[in-house]
């Protein structure tokens, strides 16, 4: 009996081991090593064509995927700033097939495959970027300073608007909301202590008139300082830019639907589809669009937009690729609620709880509203010329429309003795009629190759850039008064409404007329607008890397930009040429390869000054013209990767000096209104930047930021003199997000975020002679729940949990959203 059983047990364990044996053999193994020509080999992703297999490599460039089923596959090696390359291959039972590959330097930037798993990187960490440099160098090689905010972020933040999404960047805070208007009707926000508006799509200009819908964002790059020597100065500020990134096309099926509902009648939709085009996966097609629509939690008030941006890419062969981007964006939108201060008398309020203001109004009419729609095309060219030189060709053509009445409530210097508490403000309106067109050509070489022993990266091009605006809407008409404040109602409606009669009394302090045909009535006596402006700029520029030994790099590069204007081109009174030069120089020491650098930068960004005419005591003409103003950044800083990319980290001093600003000094004569333009302007902006990008440990994710702004007009308009400027935004603000996902257990799936942004208080007019106002520091947090699997994810997201008042401005006061939730479930194929 027990031998019987002894047999029985070494024939089941024999055909256990026989089974596993051949199990094991119907497997397979693909390995190999990728090697690079700029000596960069880690990260590089490694995927099998039509499935959803991949890895990829380790620092030294080696990769390995196991449990293949026998078959043919086509493997495809890609990389951000690398040419792709691919090679089909059949695998039988038991192979261990090792394929090695070498790819080269190319300027297309690729879309990035982010591989599932628990030894992935953290998503919300991509800092590799081709767009600051123009050059495909590593964050660490880069001397200059810049913050990334991915798709992966957005996604966990449950965001619907370009605002929410800039929050992720430290230094980065909003100044004045996206009014609408012509020319100028984005929103401004405050980089540095400088004004700026997002204007760039993938490095070209990307102008609008409304709010960017972030559907077709893969990444946002907010590019810190001066920055005129690549991007020249007719779309940046002294203190940087946004640019945003747009998804790209990829060779296999897939995409995502998602629906996003939430408190004030949010309803929002989005679908992200691709697919290739053709049977070798060569041309590749991805649509990205969104329905939104939206009401304001005051009010009166609304937002609706459709979002569409079709892309196409094309790899000709390993040498040549086309790349097209197109967005169409149709917008409708109410004026945001802003209240401008006086600007020429004494303040009689000083802040928000002196003022007296109800954030729930709204002053405005949902008849009243204005509408934005813009397109941006854009086709770029790839050609490798050799190993050491690649092409690119790039146009991008853009329009912006603003068409719809436009409003806003002025304080002005009217002064009512009888009116001791609040303020009176007179609505001001008009109807917007104006087209923005934008051109922009620009070749570039981009080469990486050796003299002697030392490697230069180099990017040299010229760049074409053409703005025409029209203008056909109307002049301002006077619609009403608004009394905010304390004071009893009959003062109010007899000083400041001209009411007596308490039968007659307006209750709501606002005595305007909000609808449409009432507007229309006191439009149709405003004079019409014809003006048309049209600018050119020629620009030639070059930046070289040099590798001096492996650890330490330097940077130099030069702009020339020659500046045409035709101002209005009806008259030749106004057209004026300039030509200016702008620098730039960096250095880069690695103590650890990779791991830790150190940097210091100078920078030059520059503004063209338009000619003027100063208006003398005799009432006289006398013209003036200028040289360009110019602003200079020395920067020092440190970078980090460490820990086996867990951790991003970078801290950096900056001290930026803006010299010959031109400014214009307003008087009277008795009769005469003078006015005198000056260029002897200066101001100095310095400060302190932290930013950390972690995932410490497996499933959690941590983005963190800190900014301190000091600013300081030294020389300039007497009003403004010794002062803090009113552009220069909170002196300390702050970002946090942290998130966490349960990989495995029974909990699988879930995860949670926290976060939040603090501002210090803001002195939206610091003035000389007319004192300040001052908008309270705010703490806002905001939290998340989800759970996803491979096909869904379901997101429940609470904005503002304590519903704190929050405000921003720029000499204006705008009330931002109050809290609000928001659930969205998102279908993945």
């Amino acid at each position: 009996m027990k031998l019987k059983f002894t047999i029985s047990l070494l024939t089941l364990c024999l055909a256990l081991l026989t089974g596993t044996s051949v199990l094991a053999q119907e497997k397979a193994t693909i390995k190999g090593q990728i090697s690079s020509d700029s000596g960069t080999a880690d990260n590089i992703s490694v995927a099998l064509k039509g499935t959803k297999i991949g890895t990829n490599t380790d620092t030294k460039g080696n990769y390995e995927i196991k449990n293949l089923k026998p078959g043919t596959y086509i493997i495809r090696v890609s990389a951000v700033g690398f040419t792709s390359k691919e090679k089909s291959i059949t695998l039988n039972s038991g192979d261990e097939l090792i394929e090695n590959f070498s790819i080269t330097s190319n300027s297309e930037q690729l879309s990035e495959i982010v591989i599932n798993g628990n030894g992935r990187k953290n998503p919300l960490a991509r800092k590799e970027t081709q767009q600051v440099s123009r050059l495909p160098l590593k964050n660490l090689e880069n001397p200059q300073v810049y913050t990334t905010i991915t798709s992966e972020l957005l996604k966990e933040q449950v965001v619907t608007n370009l605002d929410d999404a800039l929050k992720n960047a430290p230094g980065l805070n909003p100044l004045w909301a996206s009014t609408g208007r012509g020319g100028d009707g984005a929103g401004y926000f405050s980089l540095r202590g400088f004004a700026v508006q997002p204007t760039m799509i993938n490095g070209l200009p990307g102008l609008t008139n409304g709010s960017l819908d972030p559907a077709n964002i893969d990444k946002i790059e907010v590019i810190k300082g001066p920055s005129g020597t690549l991007f020249g100065s007719s779309l940046i500020s002294y203190g940087g830019l946004i640019n945003m990134t747009t998804k790209k096309p990829y060779d296999r099926f897939g995409g995502e639907v998602t629906y996003t509902a939430g408190s004030y009648g949010l309803n929002r939709v989005t679908a992200d589809v691709n697919t290739p085009l053709d049977e070798e996966h060569k041309i590749n097609f991805r649509l990205n669009t969104a329905y939104h629509s939206e009401n304001s939690f005051q009010d009166a008030g609304y937002r609706k937009s459709f979002f569409f941006a079709p892309s196409l890419s094309y790899e000709v062969n390993d040498r040549l690729s086309f790349f097209i981007n197109t967005e169409f964006m149709k917008n409708e939108a109410t004026n945001p609620t802003m209240l401008f201060l006086d600007r020429g008398a004494a303040l009689r309020v000083h802040n928000i709880d002196e003022l007296g203001y109800d954030n729930k109004r709204s002053y405005t009419s949902n008849e009243l509203a204005i509408q934005t729609p813009s397109y941006s095309l854009q086709g770029q060219m790839n050609y490798k010329i050799s190993d050491q030189w690649t092409s690119q060709t790039v146009v991008s053509r853009g329009s912006s429309k603003s068409e719809g009445y436009y409003t806003y409530l002025y304080e002005g210097t009217r002064f009512i003795p009888e009116i001791t508490e609040g303020i009176v403000l007179g609505r001001s309106m008009n109807y917007q009629n104006s087209t923005t067109l934008t051109t922009d050509i620009q070749q570039n070489f981009i080469g990486d190759f050796k003299i002697g022993s030392l490697r230069n990266r180099i990017v040299a091009g010229l760049d074409y850039f053409n703005r025409g605006q029209i203008d056909n809407g109307s002049g301002y008409v006077a619609n009403g008064r608004v009394y905010i404040g304390n004071m009893d109602l009959a003062t109010v409606n007899q000083y400041v409404f001209g009411i007596t009669d308490p039968d007659k009394y307006i209750t709501t302090g606002d005595n305007g007329n909000l609808t449409k045909a009432g507007s229309d009535k006191l439009l149709a006596e405003a004079a019409a607008n014809n003006n048309k402006t049209k600018q050119e700029v020629f620009s030639a520029y070059v930046s070289d890397v040099i590798n001096i030994t492996p650890s330490l790099s330097a940077m130099g590069s030069l702009r020339v930009d020659r500046f045409m204007t035709a101002g209005d081109v009806t008259t030749k009174a106004d057209d004026y040429n300039q030509t200016a030069f702008s620098p730039k120089f960096g250095l880069v020491y690695q103590p650890i390869i990779d791991k830790v650098s150190i940097f210091a930068n100078y920078m030059d960004g520059f503004a063209n000054s338009a000619p003027t005419s100063d208006i003398l005591p005799d009432g006289s003409s006398s013209p003036r013209t200028f040289k360009p103003e110019h602003a200079n950044q020395f920067e020092i800083g440190t970078k980090l990767n460490v820990l086996k990319d867990k951790v991003y980290a970078t801290f950096s001093y900056y001290d930026i000096q803006v010299k010959d600003q031109v400014y214009t000094v307003y008087g009277s004569n008795g009769s005469i209104n003078t006015q005198t333009s000056y260029q002897d302007g200066a101001q100095r902006n310095k400060g302190f930047e932290a930013e950390i990008v972690a995932s410490p440990v497996t499933g959690l994710n941590i983005v963190a930021g800190y900014s301190y702004v000091d600013a300081v007009l030294n020389a300039g308009d007497p009003s403004f003199v010794g002062r803090r400027p009113e552009s220069s935004g909170p002196r300390n603000s702050a970002n946090f997000w942290a998130s966490y996902k349960f990989l495995e257990g029974d909990l699988q799936g879930f995860g949670l975020g926290f976060g939040g942004n603090y501002a210090d208080k803001n002195l939206i007019m610091n003035r000389n002679g007319v004192g300040q106002f001052t908008i309270p520091s705010y703490t806002v947090l905001n939290s998340s729940i989800f759970y996803g699997t491979e096909k869904f994810t379901l997101t429940l997201k609470l904005d503002n949990i304590a519903n704190v008042d929050t405000y921003d401005g720029w000499s204006t006061i705008h009330p931002r959203n109050m809290r609000s939730v928001a659930a969205s479930f998102a279908y993945r194929f």
